[in-house]
C-alpha cells in the first residue's frame, strides 16, 4: 500500500528524532538562553523504545516508506545508538542514514556501519575555528568534527554530505572555503538558507543568504553547472563542477520553497508524528504504540494523516505563519 496526500505527494521519508537532547547550542537551532541549566528535557520514559521505533517504521515501511534518517538533537548521545540502526537495517529500507553535529563521530563511525548505517550527513557551519565554537556555543573545537568526518570515511559511511546553514554577516563569508575543502574529496556540501524553524532562534529575512547568492560565489571561483535530482523529492538541488572534482547541493526552503516535492514525515523523540517540518501540532503514536494498537492500527492513522495532509508552510510564507508557534528543530529534526 502507498500513500498520497491532497497535493499527490507521496509519503517515502521518514525521520526519526531519538533524542530532544544536544551538546551543542546552536544559535539557530537550540540558543542558550532556552536551552539553559533549567530546560526540562524528555524523560527517559517518555521516549520511544528502538523496539517502538524499529516497529513503527515497518509500518511505515509497509506504506511505501524507502528512506529513514535518524536524527535529534544530537542522535548519538541517545546510549545503545547501534542497536537501533541494526534493528532498522534489518528492515530491509533502500537508504538509512544519520545525522549528526559530528562531536562523537570519530569514535563512532565505524560501530555504526558495522551496525548497517549506509551514509551520514554532519553539520558543520564554518571551518574557522572561532566562528565555529560562537556558532555551536559551547567552544567545541572544529578540528574534532573533521576528524569525525574523515572517520566517517574510512569506515565506508559516504558519501559524507555536510550541512552548513549560511547566516549573513555570521558565517557567510566561509562559504567559499568550505566548497573549497570539500571539492575533489567525494563528499557533498550542502548549504542551506537560514530558515525560520520553532520559535526560539529569531530568524530575520534579513539574516538570510539566497541561494544565487551562494551559487554566485562560487560559480565566480569554480564554475559549476546543475544536474538532475538523484531521486523524486531530493530536497537539495545539485550543482557540480565543470571541472569533474565533485559537487555541491542548495537547500532554497525560502527563495525557492520545494513543498511540492516533498515527501518526508517527522517521527519526534516522544512519538509524536509531523508531517511538516514548520508543523504546529503533531500526532502522538506513542499512546497507542503502548495501549495495545495493532499494526493495522498503526498503519490506518498513518494512512488518515497522510491523506488528509496540506502542509506548504514555505509557500505561503509571511508575517502571520513566521509567528506561529512552530515544534522547535531540536525536538523533531532539521
Amino acid at each position: 500500500m502507498k500513500l498520497a496526500d491532497t497535493r499527490g505527494r507521496a509519503l517515502r521519508d521518514l525521520r526519526i528524532s531519538i533524542t530532544d537532547r544536544c551538546n551543542f547550542r546552536c544559535s539557530y537551532c537550540m540558543p542558550k538562553e532556552i536551552f539553559n541549566r533549567e530546560y526540562e528535557f524528555l524523560q527517559r520514559d517518555l521516549l520511544l523504545t528502538f523496539e517502538e521505533i524499529t516497529r513503527l517504521t515497518s509500518v511505515f515501511k509497509g506504506l511505501g516508506v524507502e528512506k529513514v534518517r535518524i536524527t535529534g538533537g544530537e542522535p548519538l548521545l541517545r546510549r545503545g545508538v547501534e542497536r537501533l540502526v541494526a534493528d532498522l537495517a534489518g528492515l530491509g529500507l533502500d537508504d538509512l542514514t544519520l545525522t549528526t553535529n559530528g562531536s562523537l563521530l570519530r569514535r563512532r563511525a565505524a560501530a555504526l556501519a558495522e551496525a548497517g548505517l549506509r551514509r551520514v550527513t554532519v553539520s558543520l557551519d564554518s571551518l574557522d575555528p572561532a566562528v565555529f565554537a560562537a556558532m555551536n556555543d559551547v567552544d567545541f573545537p572544529v578540528s574534532d568534527v573533521l576528524e569525525g568526518i574523515e572517520a566517517a570515511v574510512a569506515a565506508g559511511l559516504t558519501p559524507v554530505k555536510v550541512n552548513m546553514v549560511v547566516k549573513r554577516g555570521v558565517n557567510d563569508d566561509g562559504i567559499l572555503a568550505m566548497a573549497e575543502h570539500f571539492r575533489g574529496s567525494g563528499n557533498i556540501v550542502r548549504f542551506i538558507e537560514f530558515m525560520d524553524v520553532g520559535s526560539s532562534n529569531g530568524w530575520r529575512l534579513d539574516d538570510v543568504v539566497p541561494a544565487q547568492e551562494i551559487l554566485d560565489t562560487i560559480s565566480a571561483k569554480h564554475p559549476i553547472r546543475p544536474v538532475a535530482a538523484n531521486y523524486p523529492g531530493e530536497v537539495a538541488t545539485r550543482w557540480q563542477y565543470v571541472d569533474g572534482q565533485g559537487e555541491i547541493g542548495l537547500v532554497t526552503s525560502i527563495s525557492k520553497p520545494f513543498c511540492a516535492g516533498c515527501t518526508r514525515a517527522r517521527l519526534s523523540a516522544e512519538g509524536v508524528l509531523y508531517t511538516c517540518l514548520f508543523a504546529t501540532s503533531g500526532v502522538d503514536f506513542r499512546a497507542p504504540l503502548r495501549s495495545g494498537a495493532s499494526d493495522d492500527d498503526l498503519r490506518q492513522m498513518i494512512a488518515e494523516l497522510w491523506e488528509a495532509r496540506t502542509d506548504r508552510y514555505s509557500e505561503l510564507r509571511s508575517g502571520v505563519t513566521v509567528n506561529l508557534p512552530k515544534v522547535e528543530m531540536s525536538y523533531i529534526g532539521g
